[in-house]
């Protein structure tokens, strides 16, 4: 190895943890996705921790997320986290109304967390990670990962095994408490437990993926294919032209 040869590889390297932080930037929403995800239930919590009224406190939750979703339309930015956060509160709220019990609030999202869980480790086994069927769009290689990237399926069966066993553990810690606890100390530890255990899971993907080889980009590989086909068709005709004059010439000198 010359001492050009390290620069550059360092430099591939950068480049390609660079586009692994903005694919999971993309993907998990950045720090205003988390923000959106924490700040309904952070509300919910706040005003039924006060004046314990189930009806106030679901409706300022539901409010703050519709309120989301509206700023994200009036900006033009994609709205899919807000929309999730929207459901997400709406059941809550279905919930809690329902059953006329607020620690219902936050009972959908905590059967969604078990389920995600589980996903992540079944599609992990079943050879399938859920993590590669999320990011594979995002890094344009759709599942190439799985029969011709070998070393990115690995990674994303890694990730996809933190995933699930974070969200697991998870589940551990707030299923107890919802049988045990009071609606205000399992919203608070609910609140605590949002962004340290995600922040955990995205840095593990990073760690992953930052060393696994790079993304094969088909996206790429069929615009290649056409042009080369357009190509390959440009010359055909070329061809077939020439053959036509030369047949014409020899017509003509006969």
């Amino acid at each position: 190895m010359t001492s050009l040869d390290k620069p550059t590889e360092d430099t591939q390297a950068d480049d390609a943890r660079a586009v692994t932080e903005a694919a999971l930037f993309e993907a998990f929403g950045g720090v205003r996705g988390m923000v959106e995800t924490v700040l309904p239930g952070l509300l919910f919590v706040t005003i039924f921790t006060i004046n314990k009224d189930l009806h106030l406190s679901a409706i300022a939750a539901l409010a703050v997320s519709l309120l989301l979703v509206v700023v994200r339309l009036v900006m033009r930015d994609t709205v899919k986290h807000a929309f999730s956060g929207v459901f997400g509160v709406a059941f809550g709220v279905v919930f809690a109304m329902m059953t006329n019990n607020a620690k219902n609030f936050y009972l959908p999202g905590m059967l969604y967390t078990l389920g995600l869980g589980l996903a992540y480790v079944i599609t992990t086994l079943a050879g399938v990670p859920l993590m590669g069927l999320i990011l594979g769009p995002v890094f344009k290689e759709n599942l190439s990962w799985r029969t011709r990237n070998p070393g990115r399926k690995k990674a994303y069966a890694k990730a996809s095994y933190a995933w699930g066993g974070i969200l697991l553990a998870k589940c551990a810690i707030l299923f107890p408490l919802y049988w045990w606890a009071d609606t205000a100390q399992l919203g608070w530890v609910l609140v605590a437990l949002k962004i340290p255990p995600f922040l955990l899971a995205v840095w593990l993907t990073w760690v992953f993926l930052a060393k696994a080889p790079a993304p094969i980009d088909v996206f790429a590989e069929m615009e290649a294919e056409e042009k080369a086909e357009e190509e390959r068709k440009a010359a055909q005709a070329a061809e077939r032209g020439d053959s036509e004059a030369a047949a014409g010439r020899h017509r003509r000198e006969a």
